[in-house]
């Protein structure tokens, strides 16, 4: 999937403004920035959920996660997976379930699951929704620390399985550097860094990545790639 000049405008006020960037097939991006950078947009735009000036070559379908789990209360855990599925495929739910950890859970009503279990449906559905593109819009960033490790955990078994193409927005460099095989720092609706994060599948949780110091740069003082090491990364 590639953006070519791609922006967005309400009104008077500019939230995305020329981006160019290319998403690669079967990696996982993270998008990162300041509230208001146009991080959210950026996820809208390539959903199709919203207009833009440029293009977007290869948008194909795509599956969304939230970071709230967006649930339909009045529906059982299984219900709510088979309302993404056509009714032949619907074989798929149970051996989903066990790999999330809710077997067993399958009649339950949203309303009494924990907020983590809930999460966890929300990953499978998302998972299951046949897709191009899965986009996570910070669905770690209300969790506390061993939820979040779980969960992260979670997706990236799951990634290892199929090597999804995701695009995940967050506010937080080390999930980045989890989660992540390039972390695209965004800043007044233009992009200002496109880093490459090494490593293998998963990573591990207690320890930093390199790239972090890189990121935190780019957000707290607006220093990004050189632009031959932007050159390089795209």
């Amino acid at each position: 999937m590639r953006l070519k000049d791609v922006g967005k405008t309400y009104g008077d006020r500019t939230v995305l403004s020329h981006i160019d960037l290319e998403f690669e097939e079967g990696k996982i991006t993270a998008v990162l920035g300041e509230s208001g950078a146009g991080k959210t947009t950026l996820l809208n735009i390539l959903s199709g959920m919203t207009s833009h000036d440029g293009t977007v070559e290869g948008r194909g379908t795509s599956s969304y996660l939230f970071q709230q789990a967006k649930l339909l209360p009045h529906l059982t855990v299984e219900q709510n997976l088979a309302f993404v599925l056509k009714k032949e495929d619907r074989g798929k739910i149970s051996p989903m379930l066990e790999r999330v950890g809710l077997r067993g859970k399958e009649t339950r009503l949203p309303g009494t699951l924990s907020g983590g279990e809930c999460q966890r449906v929300a990953i499978a559905r998302a998972f299951l929704f046949p897709h191009d593109v899965l986009l996570m819009d910070e669905p770690f960033s209300s969790l506390d620390l061993a939820l979040k490790r779980s969960l992260i955990e979670l997706v990236v078994s799951l990634w290892k399985e199929r090597h999804e193409t995701i695009v995940f927005v967050t506010h937080d460099v080390h999930e980045a550097a989890l989660l992540s095989h390039r972390a695209i720092v965004l800043k007044g609706g233009r992009m200002l860094g496109n880093f490459p994060v090494d490593g293998d599948l998963p990573r591990n949780f207690f320890e930093a990545h390199p790239v972090e110091r890189s990121l935190v740069a780019a957000l707290t003082e607006g220093i990004g790639e050189s632009d031959e090491g932007a050159d390089r990364a795209r």
